[in-house]
């Protein structure tokens, strides 16, 4: 008598309460952590001790370039391999570029940390592309809910490569600490490797023409700025906190980066809160009172030189971003309808640059201007939020029907 044939494992399907769908979503946790890498590790590569901010402003020009070369090569990865493998890929070669950036940490010279950092960004963009298709049925399901929670899951990452160099960072030397680190996207890595996931249709990239007639509208470009300058202004703090306390007010590199995390910390509870707090009150706002606390946040961290003057700011400053970024893609879902996660959508485009741009533009105004225009240039993006909400409630009163 034969025993019967063990029935292969269903395929997980990429819908809201899928296993696929939600191992796919964790994968932010592995992009914040990989992102915002950059900003824990400089005071382990001793940056807090020199003046070296074109340097600094180098690392993140190797960043943007992986995430832009990432562009052309994901597709063709995701109809050819599917996206278990793809997400597995891209957490290999992250796991891989963390233990060589542990082999040429200084005192090796600054460009070959800048090619293991642009090994991290295209990592970190293929892994995108793969989340963003796996959980396209999701956000069909319920944008709201995959928003937040890729949001927190982003956030966490971030918080807890902070929370790791800060903890390491007497106890461990620079290499140790990066391979610690590696292991983490090594772990997701494997969980992906042994995973099945439905294959999706992957759509092709937008023409220029298409990411041009995004943009015509008024409304669109508006948005678009918007998120530019507050991507920037998060990611200049995440970016270069570290190093301007231990410059600007003499803390030691692990305080600074319990700062950082701290940062990450108000960012996270701010945005659980806005969940909250975003049907009990009028979003225009919150959001104008977001933007203005922001600004005085920077302002507290420009002026003061002690650190409960820097923990006040920081916290100021965590909590005030929190709300802004959910309630701007609220108002893109209200005027764009038609986005969809996997596809590269104009809207999103130019943003995601400022993320990166702000804090790699830091490295030049730092060299000529020193360490405190670090927190001029989040004060002048806040500034500019501010206009841009302005002007954005002007279009849409200007754009309505009249009845």
């Amino acid at each position: 008598m034969t025993s019967p044939k063990a029935s292969p494992a269903p395929l997980e399907q990429g819908t809201l309460g899928s296993t696929g769908a939600r191992k796919a979503l964790a994968g932010f946790f592995v992009s914040g952590l990989l992102l915002s890498f950059l900003g824990a590790i400089l005071p382990s590569w001793q940056h807090h001790l020199s003046s070296e901010y074109l340097t600094v402003g180098l690392y993140f020009v190797g960043l943007i370039a992986g995430l832009i070369g990432s562009v052309w090569v994901s597709p063709p990865l995701l109809r050819r391999k599917g996206i278990g493998w793809t997400l597995s890929f891209a957490c290999a070669i992250a796991s891989s570029a963390l233990v060589y950036l542990a082999f040429v940490s200084p005192p090796f010279p600054a460009w070959w940390r800048v090619a293991g950092l642009a090994l991290i960004g295209y990592s970190a963009g293929v892994l995108h592309t793969a989340i963003f298709h796996a959980i396209s049925a999701m956000y069909r399901h319920d944008p709201a809910a995959t928003v937040n929670l890729a949001g927190i899951l982003f956030v966490l990452g971030c918080l807890t490569v902070a929370l790791l160099v800060s903890g390491a960072y007497y106890a461990y030397s620079a290499p140790a600490i990066q391979t610690w680190i590696a292991v983490i996207p090594g772990v997701f890595g494997w969980i992906y490797v042994r995973s099945r996931f439905t294959p999706q249709p992957v759509r092709e990239q937008p023409s220029p023409q298409a990411f041009l007639s995004e943009l015509r509208s008024p409304g669109a470009v508006l948005l678009s700025l918007l998120l530019f300058f507050q991507f920037g202004n998060e990611w200049a703090i995440a970016g270069w906190l570290p190093l301007f306390l231990s410059q600007r007010l003499g803390i030691s590199p692990a305080t600074s980066l319990l700062m950082l995390a701290l940062y990450w910390l108000a960012l996270l509870v701010g945005r659980v809160v806005a969940q909250w707090i975003l049907p009990r009150v009028r979003h225009t706002r919150l959001l104008l009172a977001s933007v203005l606390s922001s600004m005085l946040g920077c302002v507290v961290l420009i002026a003061t030189d002690n650190r409960f003057g820097a923990v006040s700011g920081i916290l100021l400053v965590g909590a005030a971003f929190a709300p802004i970024y959910p309630l701007v893609v609220e108002k893109i879902g209200h005027r764009f309808p038609h986005y969809h996660p996997g596809s590269y959508n104009g809207i999103f485009s130019l943003a995601m640059a400022g993320g990166l741009l702000a804090p790699c533009a830091l490295g030049y105004f730092a060299s000529v201007w020193g360490v405190r225009v670090v927190m001029g240039l989040p004060l002048a993006g806040s500034a500019m939020v501010f206009l841009l909400v302005i002007l954005i409630r002007l279009e849409a009163r200007l754009s309505a029907p009249v009845k």
